[in-house]
């Protein structure tokens, strides 16, 4: 029960406080151990093995950590622990933090400023922005949140209700790692492809619930139904490259009547992606707006969910 009321307190926070750059966060520390293992490992032959132990490492200590810092806090007292377990639970969720990134871009594109929209963009997403119309801008701004509404939010929140802190920093850590070596290209895919693998399992059933959840908890523009909605999900997703990235994007694409995916540059080299949805209305900027609401109001409604299904398992057992 102290999970389930640290986990509902880590909503709060982040809502209310989200990330203070004053305060150290877990994250920044994951990150400088990855980049040391990176430098160290990646490397020379059996890159494969050295990634898997690599990730094995990183979540030894993390969880081991975790789990000695909230043992400690709860033998000081009751409240103490829940508190400091809601704080760490905070840390590895960033709806606040996700909606300010989609608002500093929606503002000057209102405005018509499509060079400071770029750069705000820049700071978000890994395509080439110095070229995007307000169409791309928008599409590039959405696919962010709607994606990163599990990754960022529903998928840590899901581990806390299981595990508490010490199973949501372990989400936490293997995303990470999925996000800096992750990659399918000739420098990381033996390395990374252990962190890949386990950050796709991880987020098979925070991905799908998410979608489902966007799209009944939200009602749909061009009056369509929540169910010819869920129809365009469970067509649409699986185009995604992402096993899991595409059930959030392939849900704020139906609700909306957009259509996301198609061309993007990285570094000048042009990748094509499926396009999902149906282009019924163009994208504007409005559109980030509305995503927005949607990933707040799934993230209250997962939440609630998360909080009903422990106090059953809590009654039952």
């Amino acid at each position: 029960m102290s999970h389930l009321i640290a986990l509902v307190l880590a909503v709060v926070i982040d809502r209310v406080i989200g990330d203070p750059r004053s305060i150290p966060h877990p994250v920044v520390g994951f990150g400088k151990l990855i980049s040391i293992a990176d430098r160290q490992l990646n490397k020379g032959k059996r890159r494969k093995e050295k990634g898997l132990f690599m990730l094995c490492g990183l979540i030894l200590v993390v969880v081991s950590l975790t789990l000695l810092f909230v043992l400690m806090a709860y033998r000081v007292h009751l409240y103490v622990g829940i508190l400091f377990e809601a704080w760490l639970i905070s840390t590895t969720i960033a709806a606040k933090g996700l909606k300010q990134a989609a608002n500093e871009v929606a503002e000057p594109l209102k405005k018509g400023n499509f060079e400071q929209a770029r750069k705000q963009l820049s700071y978000i997403v890994g395509r080439d922005t110095d070229k995007l119309d307000e169409e791309e801008i928008t599409r590039a701004t959405v696919e962010t949140v709607a994606e990163n509404t599990s990754d960022g939010v529903t998928a840590p929140l899901f581990f806390a209700m299981i595990g508490g802190a010490p199973l949501a920093m372990l989400y936490r850590a293997v995303n990470t790692c999925d996000s800096m070596v992750g990659y399918k290209n000739d420098r990381y895919g033996d390395f990374g492809w252990a962190s890949a693998k386990c950050d796709d399992l991880l987020n098979w059933i925070p991905s799908r619930v998410t979608g489902f959840i966007m799209v009944f908890c939200t009602k749909p523009e061009l009056n369509r139904s929540r169910r010819e909605c869920w129809a365009v999900v469970k067509r649409e997703a699986k185009k995604h490259p992402s096993p899991n990235s595409g059930w959030g994007e392939a849900a704020v694409a139906a609700l909306l009547g957009i259509q996301l995916g198609g061309m993007n540059t990285y570094k000048g080299v042009v990748s094509n992606r499926a396009k999902m949805g149906d282009d019924l209305v163009t994208l504007k900027a409005l559109h980030i707006d509305e995503t927005n609401l949607i990933m707040l109001r799934t993230t209250n409604v997962f939440t609630l969910m998360l909080v009903f299904l422990g106090g059953v398992i809590y009654v039952i057992t």
